[in-house]
């Protein structure tokens, strides 16, 4: 108690510097929590929309399918057995049958992956109602970027070219029923979906499939002939990429710690200079060695909790704020190929607040604690004398 006594009167006492040390270390605490939680924010928003529109709860893929390798896509197809089409007529599974083509948008060429879903499916957010048949036409959904870049609307036809199962060419006009928008470019860069009858009966594929996606219910049971791949598996490269970002983010915010550390350090290198008669007077009245050094020491780690409760006082107000109107992101961000919503809203896990808070109060009375040990060197009568040591 006498330490944190003589610790508070000496903070109060040191006015204006104690302040500037608390602002920079109270700044490195929000921005450390403030940068996780929008790094955090964003792995939840992908990872969810990423199962949402593409993998569900996992996918079952042919054995020969590769998705690095489109070589593999011409014969990663096999027969659909009665059990899966039990799981499907039950919504447990969609099956999607993968085709390499073109497309002659404008009488330009351009690769295009046929993607044959259940129009009836619920497991994916994509809008494959749209593929019911309606006329005799053949009806085929596209993504927002796809259709702007080969510039092509709602009714508009488009010729695509393909290649059956015994290797003959074919080509067809092929109806854009509907255009729709996600986060998710991997979904929509070079996919046009069609019925999935319609594309069988097109490769003369009859009753095959190359994956299958498996939804909320799914029993995840192993199927003969069929590879399991979980949502971690599948989502691999981007919780790489996610780790890489929040290296980025400790390095950014270490070294704005390490300048508001340095300058605690200062001011204990100084204030132990100046005040040896202090000292001098602590170890003449009784306290020990250890004592007086443990005054310093809560002194100086005590700018740290002052800066947590500061930093409570603006970046409470803060965090709430961007969790309701979220961070919005650049236009063109997932031009990359990267999986980002147009706005992204920070998760702030009580974890990684109390690790963060941990993180500055240890640090703080480490640096403290540092030029606080020259105490025990120090002779008290020459303390007390006034002469520097």
């Amino acid at each position: 108690m006498i330490a944190l006594k003589l610790a508070y009167k000496n903070l109060v006492g040191a006015g204006l510097r104690t302040w500037l040390n608390v602002s920079v270390l109270s700044f490195a605490f929000v921005l450390m929590i403030f940068y996780n939680g929008m790094i955090e924010g964003w792995n939840r928003q992908a990872r969810n929309d990423t199962q949402d529109w593409e993998i569900g709860q996992g996918q079952y893929w042919e054995p020969s399918f590769d998705r690095y390798d489109p070589y593999t896509y011409q014969d990663a197809h096999q027969i659909i057995s009665e059990p899966i089409i039990q799981q499907i007529k039950e919504g447990l599974l969609t099956p999607i049958l993968l085709v390499q083509a073109n497309m002659y948008p404008q009488g330009r060429m351009q690769n295009v992956l046929l993607k044959g879903v259940d129009p009836e499916q619920n497991i994916l957010k994509l809008p494959t109602s749209d593929l019911r048949f309606r006329s005799n036409e053949t009806n085929a959904i596209i993504g927002k970027r796809m259709a702007d870049e080969n510039k092509l609307s709602v009714g508009d036809k488009v010729l695509v070219r393909w290649r059956d199962k015994n290797g003959m060419f074919d080509a067809i006009e092929i109806k854009i029923a509907s255009i729709f928008k996600t986060d998710v470019p991997s979904v929509e860069n070079g996919n046009m979906y069609l019925n999935i009858e319609v594309l069988q009966k097109m490769t003369g594929m009859t009753n095959e499939a190359s994956i299958l996606v498996a939804g909320k219910d799914s029993k995840l049971d192993d199927i003969t002939n069929w590879e399991f791949k979980t949502p971690d598996f599948l989502l691999a490269d981007f919780d790489a990429m996610i780790q890489s970002k929040k290296a980025g983010g400790i390095i950014m915010s270490g070294l704005l710690l390490i300048i508001a550390l340095l300058a605690i350090f200062d001011t204990q290198v100084l204030s132990i200079f100046r005040r040896q008669k202090e000292i001098g007077t602590y170890i003449a009245m009784g306290m020990t060695r250890s004592q007086v050094v443990g005054v310093f020491t809560v002194e100086g780690g005590a700018h740290s909790i002052l800066a947590a409760l500061v930093g409570a006082i603006y970046g409470i107000p803060l965090f709430i704020w961007l969790n309701k109107v979220g961070i919005p992101m650049a236009a063109n961000s997932q031009d990359a190929g990267i999986t980002i919503a147009d706005t992204i809203y920070p998760y702030y896990s009580l974890g990684l607040i109390i690790s963060s808070l941990l993180l500055v109060i240890i640090s703080a009375t480490i640096v403290s604690y540092m030029p606080a040990r020259k105490i025990a060197k120090l002779k008290p009568t020459e303390a007390l004398k006034g002469k520097i040591q």
